[in-house]
């Protein structure tokens, strides 16, 4: 006789049910913590140092560099590279780059139609190399990463300065290492003069009416400084504050009516959309390469890194202005702009006015022709698409020639950002004209001469480039997004310039001047 166990089914489903509940209660608490998770690193991503600290530290004013002048005109800058420490915070010393000092570098000066030469000596325990962004000069001068200057060495560039006045500088650009040895403090102003820019009415005194303002984000572990990136930060570092020619916190006095304000933005990827918080409006006179055709009112501008303007701001008696970087909406979707520095805000710099105010001339209504191209004689155009993984699919190969263009010519460059992140597009030694943005003319912030332009997601952008030489078809130049992680990573390519009818030769990779003096030769 078999005998069959009473309450086998009812037991199964008993511990069926247990398992579920168990099961459901370990997936609700994992979705908890997932959501939990996210939420943490969404709000966590945003940043803002608005009203959150006192400005206390005068602002620091990087020197002008001292220069002597040769029997045969040419004007001598000395730069040494070295490290040391910097005390950003009294009392904490944290190890430093820089020109001639431990952090950032003294302004060099020139005219249009001087020839120039720079000393300079890698102090550094590794091979760098010293960038002139925005200047016209021969490839062989540049600075890229074909003239890499070896740990104790030495180079010479000279030059001779053919461009309007503007607002330049100068930074490493050895291939692969850029981010870190800007990071750690090596860059400088080049202000190019002319008589043009001489004669009109423009705040002109340096350090007094005429304001340097680098600005750095920059983020502290410890006494170190941090070049981190963090989770699904995928533009590159990003600070959690912001420094202005070296300084935190910076305020700086001034006396004057007018206030001029050359802004370059000397972060490594973080975007800026600058302005005041009571909107108020400036006058935006020069860009990259140079001024206007004429004032411009603004309340913003937007400067993604490598970028420059300048801005002259209207001050009143006995107040105080918060130059800041406000949040901004062209990064792509919500999750580009939380995690790409979208969302961010910035106090950058206190201006703090006098009880009496110096009164300043009004403004001049024109400031002068351009000196860019309009395409209207392009002889061929060219395109280039813009991925994280490299320029029209190709990852940055120092032996190969990307393209060849001929000396003397104009050409169309259509550049395409549809990434879902930010970039930007640098070309070295032309200023050109933006052209077109998604097929309708530039706002007026883009109407000036520009050696770098930011891209967002979803743009396209056309071009205007003038090749004036020399030509010189085995030293290439550069084309890259200039945030700075992306160009580590190999979103660059390189061009060269050659005489009608000449082919491009075979760049020779790391070669460059070492330790000797391969730089020197003129141009001019």
């Amino acid at each position: 006789m078999i005998r069959r166990r009473s309450g086998g089914t009812p037991r199964r489903a008993s511990r069926l049910k247990r398992v579920l509940i168990v099961l459901g209660a370990v997936v609700t608490v994992g979705a908890v913590t997932i959501g939990g998770l996210f939420a943490w690193l969404w709000t966590d991503a945003s940043v803002s140092t608005v009203g959150k600290a006192s400005f206390n530290n005068a602002l620091a004013i990087p020197p002008l560099a001292e220069s002597h002048v040769e029997k045969d005109g040419t004007r001598v800058f000395d730069l040494r590279m070295q490290a040391g420490e910097t005390e950003f915070e009294a009392g904490r010393k944290t190890p430093t780059w820089g020109f001639n000092g431990t952090y950032l570098g003294p302004t060099l000066r020139a005219e249009r139609g001087e020839k120039v030469r720079v000393r300079i000596r890698n102090g550094l325990d590794e091979a760098s190399s010293v960038h002139w962004h925005g200047m016209h000069l021969p490839a062989e001068m540049d600075g890229g990463p074909h003239q890499e200057i070896a740990a104790g060495g030495t180079w010479s560039p000279q030059w001779t300065v053919d461009q309007p006045a503007a607002t330049l500088w100068y930074h490493p650009h050895p291939h692969g290492a850029t981010e870190d040895h800007v990071q750690r403090g090596l860059a400088g102003m080049f202000l190019l003069d002319d008589e043009r820019s001489a004669r009109l009415a423009l705040p002109k005194r340096y350090g007094v009416d005429d304001l340097p303002v680098v600005v750095q984000d920059v983020r502290f572990d410890g006494a170190r400084l941090d070049g981190g990136r963090g989770f699904l930060q995928n533009v590159g570092f990003l600070g959690d504050r912001t420094m202005v020619n070296g300084t935190l916190r910076p305020y700086r006095e001034v006396a004057d009516e007018l206030i001029r304000l050359r802004l370059l933005n000397a972060s490594t990827a973080r975007t800026y959309a600058f302005g005041f918080p009571d909107d108020r409006s400036f006058s935006l006179v020069g860009t990259d390469g140079g001024l206007l055709e004429r004032p411009v009112s603004q309340t913003r501008v937007q400067l993604s890194p490598g970028e420059r303007a300048e801005i002259v701001v209207r001050m009143r008696a006995d107040e105080r202005v918060m130059l800041r970087s406000f949040p901004q909406d062209n990064y792509g979707d919500g999750w580009q702009r939380r995690f790409g520095g979208g969302d961010d805000s910035f106090d950058v710099l206190e201006l703090r006015a006098a009880g009496r105010l110096r009164p300043s001339p009004d403004l001049p209504t024109v400031l002068g022709k351009l000196e860019i191209p309009d395409g209207a004689d392009a002889v061929r155009g060219r395109f280039f698409e813009l991925r994280r993984s490299g320029i029209n699919g190709r990852s940055m190969d120092m032996g190969r020639v990307d393209e060849t263009v001929t000396r003397g010519t104009t050409e169309v460059w259509t550049v395409r950002n549809d990434n879902g992140m930010p970039h930007n597009f640098h070309v070295h030694d032309v200023q050109f004209r933006v052209l077109e943005v998604n097929g309708a003319a530039p706002p007026p912030a883009l109407r000036g001469p520009k050696d770098t332009v930011f891209v967002p997601h979803g743009t396209t952008m056309k071009l205007a480039l003038r090749f004036t030489g020399p030509a010189d078809p085995d030293t290439p130049y550069m084309y890259h997004c200039h945030l700075l992680y992306h160009e580590d990573e190999g979103m660059m390519g390189q061009f060269v310039v050659v005489e009608k009818g000449q082919r491009a030769g075979a760049p020779s990779g790391h070669a460059g001047p070492g330790n000797g003096h391969a730089g020197d030769q003129g141009h001019g």
